[in-house]
């Protein structure tokens, strides 16, 4: 087994780690839910679902802090202001919205609008929230009596109080009924969400520690969320010499209305701060001014219908002017826009950017790279996606590469081949394991010149090294051989095989002895087989 490589799990055995796949009662709860939806589409029925988990979080954290209250009356405190809650950064719910008003109601045949209403003032009495939440429970095609038994299935977990928020319970069920919607819904769910395995290997790779963070195409938020578990994960030093903390600003946009509704709801559940914007980013880019330190994003893939006629002169376009039928390279040059000096960049795109020529997207490529900007590149394995089985990569950009951080990689760009890493899920969805995220993420940084890289990660290794197969620092040149292609197989080379210590000779002489035995049971296969036919009267 080549160094730095560890034992792969067979593709076929389920996977053992705690996955979106089986992390428990959240699969329960969404197979209970799931039956609740009846013929009503995924699409429809996420909103509907996501709308009362988050009613049911902001109504635990509200009552537990409301029961506190109330046990200091005499001291003076008032369980119904407002501000006794907004100072602890908890929401005030108002009494129409708590939940065990709704419970108390969830057979009635008006549950839909007391909802509507609950929403209503959830919003009226939290400007944060304004515009955010669904408010449409009460119309003709919900039915009423599936909605009463939704809200009685939810009563019965605690998703809000301290307990739960300590162990993320509202994180994890939302996080996993994201995950199952976008798998539902298929190719349209999946524009809203990235699969987590993918988005914590960008977040481990580009080390988001402090300064803007921003997602041109932000879809449910799960960057940010993953930026800030990075953060909290990090925040008693744990190998980064405590250089954490929490000191990140969130920027995003989201074209679709209804997925950047869900982003400021997933952000309002965890208590981030973001300034997240609704708006198509190419034609109406709601952060002009913007240059990030960190930027993360999944954009749609190869769309054709991105209005590029519109934008031949943009000022974005400072490596060549995107073809109209593809939006990718104007994703990226979009990226490139937003960076700030030294910032960094790691996104997900389709196969084909690493090597497409038409319409001009190889020189676009080309001066890329030229410009000393492509600081790596990863090929990921299939399956990931529930949105595409288009294979795809992560490409990873670096304004200043001298990087004062890290060593000079100016003239080198790191490919990392990780197409046969991960684990099959289910039998359709494969994840990376948290296994392959160290290693893969490991390598870069050796490669960057960090210091303090777990080497149980990465085999072993202390400083970066080429791994046959699996990773290759290529120089510029080579590059240039190959056209400016980035693909990581062409330069990993292939995988290396292990010395058995048998001699070419010996090798030979077994092999030829092997092969001749073969044939001799071969002969006498034929001479049966010949046999029989003559028994049955079709020999010769």
């Amino acid at each position: 087994m080549p160094r730095g490589r560890p034992k792969k799990q067979n593709d076929n055995e389920p996977s053992t780690q705690n996955t979106a796949a089986n992390v428990g009662y959240e699969a329960q709860l969404w197979q209970m839910a799931d039956a609740l939806r009846g013929s009503m589409d995924a699409a429809e029925y996420k909103h509907v679902v996501l709308g009362l988990i988050f009613l049911k979080y902001i109504s635990d954290a509200f009552e537990e802090k409301h029961a506190v209250l109330e046990a200091e009356r005499a001291q003076g405190a008032d369980p119904e202001d407002p501000d006794e809650y907004r100072a602890e950064n908890i929401f005030w719910v108002p009494p129409e919205a708590r939940w065990p008003h709704l419970k108390a109601q969830a057979k009635q045949s008006t549950i839909g609008q007391l909802v509507d209403d609950a929403m209503t003032g959830i919003e009226r009495d939290n400007s944060v929230l304004k515009g955010v939440l669904p408010k449409d429970y009460a119309r003709q095609a919900l039915d009423k009596t599936r909605l009463g038994q939704l809200i009685d299935l939810i009563s019965n977990i605690k998703v809000g109080d301290a307990e739960a928020r300590t162990k993320d319970v509202l994180g994890r069920i939302y996080e996993y009924f994201l995950s199952q919607f976008a798998s539902a819904e298929g190719k349209k769910g999946g524009e809203f969400y990235t699969p987590r395995c993918v988005v914590r290997l960008l977040v481990e790779m580009i080390e988001p520690y402090r300064g803007r963070v921003y997602d041109p195409c932000c879809g449910s938020s799960g960057m940010f969320v993953q930026s800030m578990e990075f953060v909290h994960a990090h925040a008693n030093g744990n190998g980064n010499g405590g250089k954490a903390k929490t000191d990140l600003s969130i920027y995003g946009q989201e074209s679709n209305y209804t997925t950047w509704r869900l982003a400021k709801m997933n952000l309002a559940l965890r208590g981030i701060d973001g300034q997240i914007a609704q708006g198509d980013t190419f034609h109406n880019d709601r952060h002009p001014d913007l240059k990030a330190d960190f930027i993360l994003a999944n954009p749609p893939f190869n769309i054709s219908d991105w209005g590029g006629e519109r934008l031949r002169d943009d000022k974005r376009w400072q490596y060549g002017i995107p073809p109209v039928s593809n939006a990718n390279f104007a994703w990226v040059q979009h990226i490139v826009h937003h960076l700030a000096p030294t910032g960094v960049a790691g996104f997900v795109l389709a196969n084909g950017s690493m090597s497409s020529n038409q319409s001009g997207e190889g020189e676009i490529r080309k001066a890329l790279i030229e410009a000393g900007l492509v600081d790596c590149m990863v090929a990921l394995p299939g399956q990931l996606f529930y949105a595409t089985q288009i294979p795809v990569c992560l490409w990873f950009l670096a304004r200043d590469r001298r990087n004062h951080k890290f060593r000079d990689r100016r003239g080198e760009v790191l490919f990392i081949d990780a197409r046969k890493l991960g684990s099959m899920a289910d039998r359709t969805h494969r994840e990376l394991t948290a296994e392959d995220i160290a290693r893969i993420a490991g390598m870069y940084h050796l490669w960057r010149g960090e210091k303090e890289v777990p080497p149980e990660a990465v085999g072993g290794l202390t400083v970066y090294e080429d791994i046959p197969g699996f990773c290759k620092a290529a120089e510029i040149d080579n590059i240039r051989k190959h056209g400016h292609v980035l693909t990581p197989g062409r330069y990993v080379g292939a995988e290396g095989q292990e010395d058995d210590g048998e001699t070419f000779e010996e090798k030979m002489k077994r092999l030829t002895e092997t092969l001749r035995e073969q044939q001799a049971e071969a002969e006498k296969l034929d001479a049966a087989i010949a046999a029989n036919m003559q028994e049955l009267g079709y020999g010769q």
